[in-house]
């Protein structure tokens, strides 16, 4: 990990807070890992005003270009739910690659949980939109 915890600019810690406080509305198991990987990160992260928050973490609006565990190569913005999008690669924070990414930096690996598998995530690259 680059910055050794993940770093969250202060109003999207508000909202990631607000959204880990729903676990029990948010349905999937797999959502309900990655929110709970989440909250626990978030009791350690490191909170900056966003004039102080380094361009390469991965905010809200980010666009993200991943290298999957089959080193499959693709970009997605991280947006909130009503914003999602998957055909435009808008990715929702509540999903779970989305709850996983927030607050990583560039050249940053990831494990994450889709459905039972574990999977490796690995961050190329962190544009702020």
């Amino acid at each position: 990990m680059k910055y050794n915890q993940i770093i969250i600019e202060e109003n999207e810690f508000e909202l990631l807070k607000n959204i880990t406080s729903k676990t029990k509305i948010i349905g999937t198991k797999t959502n309900q890992s990655s929110i709970k990987k989440l909250k626990k990160e978030l009791r350690s992260a490191k909170i900056l005003p966003k004039e102080k928050l380094p361009t390469d973490i991965v905010t809200i609006n980010s666009i993200v270009t991943l290298q999957m565990s089959n080193n499959v190569i693709r970009s997605f913005q991280i947006v909130t739910p009503e914003h999602s999008d998957i055909i435009q690669n808008k990715l929702s924070i509540l999903s779970p690659i989305g709850l996983s990414l927030i607050g990583y930096a560039a050249n940053d690996e990831i494990s994450w949980q889709l459905h039972s598998n574990p999977n490796k995530l690995k961050i190329l690259k962190v544009l702020q939109n």
